[in-house]
């Protein structure tokens, strides 16, 4: 009885679920920093947050190329990381309550594969806009990605009017094949010009640097407050379309702000790392299992596991075959694909 008793408290707890999902961030990203080819200690780490970041320490007691291994190479590593594992997560949450099922994600859905093409389009025709420069390749790539979710659920509703989630995610993976296919040709067409872009459509944040960063960011920003600020409207939405309209939901402008915000969440993070598969199907689901499907938490969580869950994904991926490494896709498909498979049957099983 007093073993429920704690167990009920912690569940209720949030602040004990923000600290841990903060904790989970934090030792990841240390870790991320911490082990590699050349091991950084803890303590040179801990100086340098606080002499960089603080300005309360020197740095002379921190070996210089440990600061160049940290501040050049593994830190900006990690933060993207971070960024684009906290993307995919709270986009795969948002499609997930749209469309009332745990087994929606970017990459399910065919937005990931979308945002794929326009991140190769770009590179392919070497296209440039007018006044974006530097960020042509995510609103391209966010672009795409939005296209892409319209016409699944386009097709999807044109093969089954009652838009069963069978259907969304089968149309979504023929999208995805589709896109793929294109891609490939594409690739074939322009020779070796382009072959370096098949181990980025496999995910990696390996040697992009603080532009990357600074890519993605506004995005990830704007994308993530966009649905943290409509967090309310998702769980009205998630008991159904009709009950939401009784209790004044605009139902169709806030189907419309999920997939907008999706769209540039999964478009930025695909157009800095490539396509990352599973991260916003596996980390919802593990969360709503742990601490409940309260939007108001399960968004803001996301992003803190997602993060640190697409950081230790790429630890993984370049120290388990060290020197050389994985790419990130793969790791994170070894997890999903089984992850995907357990919610499938399960959710068959419920249905006998």
């Amino acid at each position: 009885m007093q073993k429920q008793s704690i167990q009920t408290i912690l569940q209720n707890n949030k602040t004990f679920h923000y600290l841990t999902a903060f904790t989970f961030l934090m030792m990841a990203g240390i870790l991320g920093i911490s082990i590699g080819t050349v091991s950084v200690p803890i303590l040179d780490i801990i100086r340098m947050t606080f002499g960089y970041v603080l300005h309360i320490s020197s740095l002379k007691s921190v070996d210089p190329t440990n600061v160049n291994i940290v501040m050049n190479i593994r830190l900006p590593r990690v933060i993207l990381a971070g960024l684009v594992g906290a993307s995919l997560a709270i986009a795969g949450a948002a499609f997930q309550c749209l469309l009332r099922n745990s087994l929606a994600d970017p990459y399910t859905l065919g937005v990931s594969s979308g945002a794929s093409l326009g991140a190769v389009l770009t590179l392919f025709l070497n296209l440039s806009l007018p006044l974006f420069g530097l960020f042509t390749l995510p609103v391209i790539s966010i672009f795409t990605a939005f296209a892409t979710i319209f016409l699944v659920l386009f097709f999807a509703q044109r093969m089954d009017r009652t838009l069963r989630v069978e259907t969304i995610i089968l149309t979504g993976v023929i999208f995805s094949s589709f896109l793929g296919a294109l891609i490939s040709l594409m690739i074939a067409l322009t020779g070796e010009e382009l072959r370096q872009i098949i181990g980025w459509l496999l995910g990696s944040v390996s040697m992009r640097g603080w532009d990357y960063i600074w890519i993605i960011l506004p995005f990830f920003l704007f994308g993530s407050l966009l649905l943290l600020l409509n967090a309310k409207e998702l769980d009205v939405m998630s008991f159904g379309e009709e009950q939401a309209k009784h209790l004044g939901v605009d139902v169709q402008r806030k189907k419309m702000l999920v997939l907008v915000a999706g769209s540039i969440l999964t478009g930025a993070a695909v157009a800095v790392s490539g396509t990352i598969g599973f991260v916003g199907l596996v980390i919802p689901h593990f969360i709503r299992i742990l601490w409940g499907p309260e939007h108001k938490h399960l968004l803001p969580l996301s992003i803190l596991i997602g993060g640190g869950f697409l950081i230790l994904a790429d630890l993984v991926s370049r120290t388990i075959i060290a020197p050389s490494e994985l790419p990130i896709g793969v790791i994170t498909a070894l997890i999903g694909a089984p992850t995907f498979a357990v919610i499938l049957m399960k959710r068959r099983l419920e249905r006998r």
